[in-house]
């Protein structure tokens, strides 16, 4: 890379790299200069707002994988690491291995779902990253062979990340109560929903273990809120972007709590892909739009909750005793049919950890070697 060219302007220098010149801002490069981390903590040491005057450089050259920049008032010279000039002037950011295309699925996926032994994920780091790529890639994932204790969970939770709190508590138990807090601990119906988004931050990646299932009916209910918002883009677009640009009103209220936030019911990330969607007719508070703009956000979302409820997304299956499903509570849309509470015994046992978490670990695991990609190209194949 001896060869590459500098040319010198007054806010940056554009960089002749090997897949073409490219402009970088000063205060930009002075900032990522590897002598702005602290090597211990990683963590950053320099302060740009402590620089006298707007940096600007005076020389530049190639040593080794580095960028070398001199500055006009600074004796000491930057070094910039090439691989991430390159990053950003092709992606516009730093690489981050959980930036991983989602896999948009439908009513048929059950047989594709990534499924990955309890054992695998808590005592391997390839378990561990084929469980973690699949959750960001697909949004779900089955883990089996659950030991059937209530041990057996939050070990499984921590492989990933830590055990988040909700209203429930750490922990919460779906089946049968007598004073349910919560339409999921009765017998009835579940309509299609996103947990919990009456908090401020919904819970992020959801587990279910499966005790015990012995009823009659009570199928578990999925799809991806994702392909489903993806499908409303392409029929209306007028619509996906009023329920991807509008916050509505979500509640979670009890004698001991009284939780309310405020959702986009599409969920869209800085470059306009699909992230999740966040739905829940039972906990969804009074709208409080301005009533002319629900004229016409109300149809959009009605026609959203409808096309949920289209066969083709849906996907059922019976939860089975010693299995775990793990799930993006932001993409994945879940519901259950009803069941006779007499006819035997359902207990399932749930808890929450963070998106973030999940997308830590697995960046910790990809540097490591470990890409999980063993657990991808199901859908992929079968397209």
């Amino acid at each position: 890379m001896s060869d590459m060219t500098f040319e010198f302007r007054n806010e940056g220098m554009v960089v002749g790299l090997p897949g073409g010149r490219a402009y970088f801002n000063y205060y930009w490069l002075r900032d990522a200069c590897v002598s702005c981390i602290d090597p211990q903590t990683r963590e950053r040491v320099f302060d740009a707002s402590e620089l006298a005057s707007p940096p600007r450089a005076t020389s530049a050259h190639v040593d080794g994988g580095m960028l070398v920049i001199g500055w006009q008032d600074e004796a000491q010279a930057s070094h910039v690491p090439i691989a991430l000039l390159e990053e950003v002037a092709t992606n516009g950011r730093a690489d981050d291995p959980a930036e991983i295309a989602r896999a948009l699925w439908y009513h048929d996926h059950q047989p594709d779902i990534a499924r990955v032994s309890q054992q695998a994920v808590t005592g391997t780091k390839d378990g561990r990253a084929r469980l973690a790529r699949a959750l960001i890639e697909d949004g779900i994932a089955i883990v089996t062979d659950m030991e059937h204790s209530h041990e057996s969970l939050p070990r499984l939770v921590e492989a990933i990340g830590p055990i988040t709190p909700s209203a429930e508590g750490l922990f919460f138990d779906v089946r049968v109560e007598i004073e349910p807090t919560n339409l999921a601990f009765t017998a009835g119906p579940l309509e299609m929903h996103t947990d919990l988004p009456g908090e401020e931050t919904a819970p992020g990646v959801q587990f279910l273990h499966c005790l015990e299932n012995t009823v009659e009916g009570g199928l578990s209910l999925f799809l991806d809120g994702a392909a489903v918002a993806e499908a409303l883009r392409a029929a209306d677009p007028e619509a996906f972007n009023l329920l991807s640009s509008h916050y509505i009103p979500f509640f979670y209220r009890h004698d001991n709590w009284d939780y309310r936030a405020h959702q986009r019911v599409i969920e869209t990330d800085l470059d306009g892909n699909v992230t999740g969607v966040t739905i829940s007719q039972h906990l969804q508070d009074n709208m409080d739009l301005p009533q002319d703009l629900l004229d016409r956000y109300y149809p959009a979302f009605l026609k959203f909750i409808r096309m949920m409820q289209e066969d083709r997304f849906l996907m059922r299956f019976r939860s089975e005793a010693g299995n775990c499903v793990v799930f993006d509570n932001h993409r994945i849309v879940h519901g259950r049919e009803g069941y006779v509470a007499e006819s035997g015994r359902r207990h399932l046992r749930g808890c929450y950890t963070d998106r973030g978490a999940l997308r830590s670990t697995y960046r910790v695991l990809a540097r490591q070697g470990y890409t999980g990609e063993s657990a991808v190209g199901r859908a992929r194949a079968r397209a």
